[in-house]
This record gives C-alpha cells, sequence and structure tokens, in this order.
C-alpha cells in the first residue's frame, strides 16, 4: 500500500507529550470517528443510490418511455452524487478486483473506452448485456462513463422506445455490474473483522499500520491525495488560464450536466469526512484555527461549484460562471497548503510523494 507520507516523527502524534501507546488510542479514536461517522454510511448510500440505479434501467427496458428514461437520468445523477461524495477514499475494499477503476475509468485521455462503447453498441455485442461476463470486459465499458453514454450519448432518445432495446439491455447490465460493486465494498467495510478493524487497531502486529501515525497518515492521505485529484485531473483538465484555450468536452460528466454537481459532491464528502473524523479537534489549541479555516475553504468551495451548474460549455462561457470555478480551483490549493504541510506538521507528519504518480 502506497504511503503518502514519510513519517517525520518529531511529536508523539495528537498530544506534545503524549507516550506512544496513548497516542495510538487516539488514533483509533479518529480513525473510528472517520469509519463509522463517514465511510460506513457514505458506501451504504453509495450502494442504495446504486440500487436504485438499476432499478430504474429495469424500469427503463421493460416499458420504454420518455418518462421512465428522464426517471432513470434522474437516477444516474443522484449515483454520481452518491459516487463523487466518496470515490477519494482510494484504499480499503474499493481496490479489490479494480473496483475503483470499473466504478469510474476516467480520465479517457485517448478515447480508447468511449470507442469500445460505440463498438459495443454498434455490433449489439451480446456479451456486454450478459451480467457474467461484463465485469471480465474493459473497465471503461462497465463504469459511470460507460453508463453515461449509454443514457447521454448519441442516439440515447431511442432508450424511449423499441429501437433502443439493445441500448438499455447493456445500460441495464452496467448498472447492474455497479450496483454489485456497490454492495460488496459497502459489506466488506462493515465486516466486523474487515479492512475497519484493520485501519483502526494498528499496532507492532498489524501488517499494514504498525502504529498510530501510520494510520492517521492514511487518512490525511484522503484529503491530500483527493484535493490534488480534483484540481489537476478534474478541473484542469477543462479549465485553461486562457478561456479561448478551455476545453468542455474534457470535464468529466459533460453529457450530464453534472460537471459541477460533482465537483461540489467531492468537496462536500471531504467535509463530511473531517466533520466526522474530528481531525480538527485533535490539533493543540494554538492551531485550532486551521480546523475553522479549513471549514471556511470547504464551505467555499462548495458554494463554488453549486454556482457553476448547468452544460459545462454554458458555465465557462458566462464569466461569472467560470470565475467560480477559478476560485475553487484556488480553494483546493489552498486547502492543500494548509492540511497537506501545515496540519501534517502539527501531527508530526512530512508531506511525501503522492499515491497518484504512480510511485
Amino acid at each position: 500500500m502506497p504511503k503518502r507520507f514519510a513519517l517525520a516523527l518529531v511529536l508523539p502524534l495528537l498530544l506534545d507529550a503524549a507516550p506512544p501507546a496513548s497516542a495510538a488510542v487516539q488514533a483509533s479514536d479518529v480513525i473510528s470517528r472517520a469509519v463509522d461517522g463517514f465511510i460506513r454510511p457514505a458506501y451504504a448510500a453509495l450502494s442504495e443510490n446504486a440500487a436504485a440505479m438499476s432499478g430504474g434501467m429495469d424500469a427503463l427496458c421493460a416499458k420504454p418511455s420518455r418518462q421512465d428514461l428522464d426517471a432513470a437520468r434522474k437516477d444516474y445523477a443522484a449515483l454520481v452524487g452518491a459516487w463523487s461524495k466518496v470515490e477519494f477514499i482510494r484504499f480499503g475494499p474499493i481496490t479489490k478486483d479494480n473496483r475503483l477503476e470499473r466504478i469510474l475509468f476516467w480520465p479517457d485521455r485517448k478515447s480508447i473506452g468511449l470507442r469500445q462503447v460505440q463498438a459495443a453498441l454498434a455490433s449489439q455485442d451480446s456479451t456486454a448485456t450478459d451480467p457474467a461476463s461484463i465485469a471480465g470486459k474493459s473497465v471503461a465499458m462497465q463504469g459511470l462513463g460507460a453508463l453515461e453514454f449509454v443514457l447521454y450519448g448519441t442516439g440515447a432518445d431511442d432508450l424511449a422506445g423499441k429501437a433502443g432495446t439493445y441500448r438499455c439491455a447493456y445500460g441495464r447490465t452496467i448498472a447492474g455490474n455497479i450496483e454489485k460493486m456497490a454492495a460488496e465494498v459497502s459489506v466488506e467495510w462493515h465486516a466486523p473483522d474487515g479492512f475497519a478493524t484493520v485501519w483502526k487497531q494498528s499496532g507492532p502486529d498489524n501488517a499494514i499500520y504498525r502504529d498510530g501515525n501510520e494510520a492517521v497518515t492514511e487518512l490525511m492521505g484522503v484529503f491530500i491525495d483527493g484535493l490534488e485529484m480534483i484540481r489537476d485531473v478534474r478541473v484542469k483538465g477543462f479549465l485553461s488560464a486562457n478561456p479561448d484555450d478551455d476545453r468542455p468536452k474534457g470535464a468529466i460528466y459533460w453529457r450530464s450536466t453534472q460537471t459541477a454537481a460533482s465537483l461540489a459532491a467531492n468537496l462536500e464528502g471531504m467535509a463530511e469526512l473531517f466533520k466526522a473524523s474530528e481531525l480538527g479537534e485533535a490539533l493543540p489549541p494554538e492551531a485550532g484555527w486551521m480546523a475553522q479555516s479549513v471549514d471556511i475553504l470547504l464551505t467555499n468551495g462548495i458554494a463554488d461549484a453549486k454556482a457553476a451548474s448547468g452544460p459545462i460549455k454554458d458555465v465557462l462561457a458566462d464569466p461569472a460562471r467560470r470565475a467560480r470555478l477559478e476560485h475553487y480551483a484556488l480553494v483546493t490549493s489552498s486547502l492543500s497548503a494548509l492540511i497537506g504541510t501545515r496540519m501534517s506538521a502539527e501531527f508530526g507528519l512530512t508531506a511525501g510523494f503522492s499515491s497518484l504518480d504512480g510511485d
């Protein structure tokens, strides 16, 4: 498992003069609150939304209509929101069997995945509608990106009638596959002797987390890697320094107009995790301002994203809404510096390489 920090070992975790055993207990409390207060509920919500999406596709395929197509699209927007709230948890059960990439393969810089989805629709590939075989196909053909094209891409209006029979069957299979993975991840996070227990109970006999520092390192990495992903992969993928160089089709969920909603949900998830874990309360009194600043920045970033809602092409063409996206990117940079450098130093952790860079 990649580590996002090097342990500075300058200060015992959380208490200036606490012995290691006491520090480990406090670290366990932080991790327990993160798991029970945010991660488990967030994955349970993802599972529920994935089940609703699957049911919506079943209804659409059974009786195609404009009304059921609209309902399925609403289910998709809700599923994207639920996933965006938790997608920055990039360790634990979500990494088993490539679930992370299978639920969302993005960015697809060379449009390889898009071409695979289009080819399946054009040829009406029977294996793509088989629940037993979809999980073994390319990750790009079985997740949220593929389902978005089914529901919103060229020819998607056929789903409202008999002409969309194959397309609907493919979408139903994708939705069922996502439902299965989301349910499995939720169950594994709730397992009494599963990964959550390993993370909570750090110690010398723990093969992954040998002490409280390593356990909290993982939690801090959630914020740092998540913010890096949002800023450098999500936002910079379509927002340029020069408006003339913006790439609206480089934005995630541009077809479904869920780009800004997803960005808002990303920070909403981080805000909920930060609050649930009580990381801010673990800071020494003189550093309490950091927690307040994190709260303010997250609130501002969420507001920025919500103010930039709508088709991303229209958002980028509107100077006022585009400015909110620019400010959103600035907020993520400020949060990275605050959490990744200043808060980490308070906990005796020194920022190291990112887990996103392949090291």
